[in-house]
């Protein structure tokens, strides 16, 4: 479905609050917001539906986290390269990125506020009995898992979330608390720019109606240099910052070097190192060539 592809979404929101950021007393989700996500959770799995751009992600962002976390240990598993690894996926929805890194041999713990995306998840891994033995999948919030696993995670991944989140700091500090000491944490998000608004906001929403008006609040796109501060300002090292575009013509994402629209971060709980770009980032000439539009924003 091109229209509707144009400009997905993942529907797993986290909000926090800033006066007591890990306290479960105060809900950190925003009920409303839910309300309007559980209406598509049945839809996860429909490759050509609604969800079918964070499908056609998983072509990148899935070898990027793999092939990053194999260039930082020594220890390969033939057949299941992420084995020993624990990795948190937040904002899992239905569980399309947690599924293909259980594949890869990954502990994977998947956690979403709500219930529907999580009985989705749940009901799918149940066809392959080696994923339901790698994943479990939790109706929670991210302070929640703060509570309960302080320094447990070896990887969080956060794609297509944290422009949804309403402190983005108090976010990053809790994906601290959780990850080990040299822990990696990798994000997609989309940037705040001129065009971002032209094509998620005005065409996207307002003028195609491919996505419902008011799914996307402009103001919550996450500038890259912005985030790259709120990582090193809380322990982070980055590592790697890529631009990432979406074809919907072709159903396709591809590594490019602007970051005016989608963006994949790659950072080290108090790491330290230089930066590195994915090793499959193609180059201006392949970005000419090859036209795109904006992709999701979570």
């Amino acid at each position: 479905n091109v229209s509707v592809s144009l400009m997905t979404f993942s529907f797993s929101l986290f909000r926090f609050t800033v006066k007591r950021p890990y306290s479960t007393s105060h809900s950190s989700v925003d009920s409303k917001e839910m309300k309007k996500f559980q209406l598509l959770a049945h839809k996860w799995w429909d490759e050509e539906g609604e969800y079918s751009a964070l499908h056609s992600m998983n072509d990148i962002r899935v070898p990027f986290i793999r092939d990053t976390l194999l260039s930082r240990s020594s220890n390969y598993h033939l057949g299941n390269p992420l084995s020993g690894i624990k990795i948190l996926d937040v904002g899992c929805g239905g569980g399309l990125l947690s599924e293909p890194l259980g594949r890869l041999g990954a502990s994977v713990t998947g956690i979403d506020p709500v219930e529907d995306n999580i009985r989705t998840a749940d009901r799918h891994k149940s066809f392959d009995p080696v994923l339901a033995k790698r994943i479990q999948y939790k109706s929670s919030s991210l302070e929640e898992i703060v509570e309960e696993s302080m320094e447990t995670f070896d990887v969080i991944v956060a794609s297509e979330v944290v422009e949804h989140v309403a402190d983005l700091e108090t976010f990053i500090k809790c994906c601290s608390q959780v990850l080990k000491p040299e822990g990696s944490l990798f994000i997609t998000t989309i940037n705040r720019t001129q065009l971002s608004y032209v094509l998620g906001i005005v065409v996207a929403e307002k003028i195609m109606g491919i996505v419902p008006e008011g799914t996307h609040e402009w103001e919550k796109f996450v500038p890259p240099e912005e985030l790259e501060h709120l990582l090193e300002s809380n322990g982070f090292s980055v590592q790697s910052v890529t631009g990432m575009l979406y074809n919907p013509l072709w159903g396709a994402w591809s590594w490019v070097g602007s970051t005016s629209l989608n963006y994949a971060v790659h950072a080290v709980k108090g790491g330290a190192g230089g930066r590195a770009r994915p090793t499959d980032a193609p180059s201006q000439t392949d970005v000419q060539q090859h036209p795109a539009t904006a992709g999701t924003a979570g």
